[in-house]
């Protein structure tokens, strides 16, 4: 018998979904899942969690798992190809995370999963295909599709956290604007055969940005800027990027992932819209560059979670509350955006790259070295 109602109906049971549902459980608001995948992923995607993640992780009594599971990174390398243009040390961050966690991301989904049912044992409906959203004035319903049969969940709210194609957003009516940019990228992961151990380290060539991050297992993330994008990326395509730009020969090695992607900017005009909400990429989605985007769905869901807790306690104060997580996180959002568009644009082709390399170790050796500390790390956004 599947549940027919629910005080919350989260759809998307990716890293935000999962997140939300955890801080929502906690605070004793009861919760239903739908995902439409059968398991976690089973690829690293997403892997850079920022200090403000490993805070919240912190409070809800995950951080543990996840510093079992990631590599902290401690310190960033400026290189141009031939030599270091600077250091910049996470380690002089204030607070007890003083570093960005490389945890990749069919860890992260099993962490989040696990401490879910943990809180929640009936919570999550896998293999479960949203197909439309209704409201009502008192409730909204959600039908999905389950193995051949359709049912329906009723709920006082509906989040979507189902990606920036979100379903739900769409079927509510809900304005998604915004641009995608000319920039695109391929990436991989591969066996470490470099020296830098737990470093991230940014190549800044002429021909354009070339980043590389430790990866548990002693392999390591590579993201390649490119001209144009790339419908069928291999390794000998990422490796002979990252050869003549950099010097460093992967061809050989391992390679468990490639993939290429574009980079958009894009915001829901309305972050609730009576009974429905949205969080994570369903309500925002910012460049890729500088890992920011699933730590900008967390902060999202704690904030979404905290204004929900209110709600139950102050019903007639509804409208507030959601206004408040609205205005709060597009804030945080619009300030996480205009750093991630900064990052890109450093990472492209230059006709004149001496101007980059001045400016680099301008910031880097200078007392800018401090902003750009909190820029890379998602201090001071909210």
């Amino acid at each position: 018998m599947k549940k027919n109602k629910s005080e919350i109906t989260i759809v998307g049971g990716g890293p935000v979904g999962l997140f939300l549902g955890i801080c929502l459980s906690k605070q004793g608001i009861d919760c239903t899942i739908l995902e439409k995948r059968a398991e976690p992923v089973q690829d690293s995607r997403s892997l850079g969690i920022h200090p403000v993640s490993l805070e919240l992780f912190e409070k809800t009594g995950l951080v543990n798992e996840f510093l079992e599971k990631g590599i902290s990174i401690k310190k960033g390398l400026a290189h141009n190809g031939k030599k270091v243009l600077g250091i910049i040390n996470f380690d002089q961050l204030g607070g007890p995370f003083n570093f960005i966690l490389a945890c990749p991301q069919f860890y992260t989904e099993r962490i989040l999963l696990a401490k879910f049912q943990e809180l929640n044992p009936e919570g999550l409906i896998s293999e479960a295909t949203v197909t439309r959203v209704q409201q009502s004035d008192q409730d909204v319903s959600c039908w999905y599709q389950k193995a051949g049969k359709e049912y329906c969940i009723t709920s006082k709210y509906i989040i979507g956290c189902d990606g920036k194609n979100s379903l739900v957003r769409k079927d509510t009516g809900i304005l998604y604007e915004g641009k995608q940019y000319p920039d695109t990228y391929i990436m991989g992961d591969f066996d470490d055969n470099t020296s830098f151990e737990d470093q991230a380290v940014v190549f800044l060539p002429k021909q354009g940005l070339i980043e590389s991050f430790p990866l548990p297992d002693n392999m390591r993330r590579w993201v390649v800027k490119t001209d144009s994008y790339i419908d069928s990326p291999t390794q000998n395509i990422l490796a002979d990027f990252v050869k003549q730009r950099v010097g460093t020969d992967l061809k050989t090695l391992k390679n468990t992932m490639i993939s290429s992607f574009g980079v958009q900017n894009f915001s829901a005009e309305n972050y609730f819209k009576d009974r429905v909400i949205l969080c994570g990429d369903a309500a925002h989605v910012v460049s890729p560059i500088g890992g920011q985007g699933m730590n900008l769905g967390w902060i999202g869901a704690w904030l979404l979670a905290k204004a929900l807790s209110k709600i139950k306690m102050n019903p007639e104060k509804e409208t507030e509350f959601l206004s408040d997580y609205q205005k709060q996180q597009k804030k945080i959002v619009k300030k996480a955006s205009r750093r991630a568009e900064w990052n890109m644009r450093m990472g492209r082709k230059q006709s004149f790259p001496f101007f980059r390399k001045i400016l680099v170790q301008l910031i880097l050796k200078t007392p800018l070295k401090k902003i750009a500390l909190k820029v890379f790390t998602m201090k001071g956004l909210y």
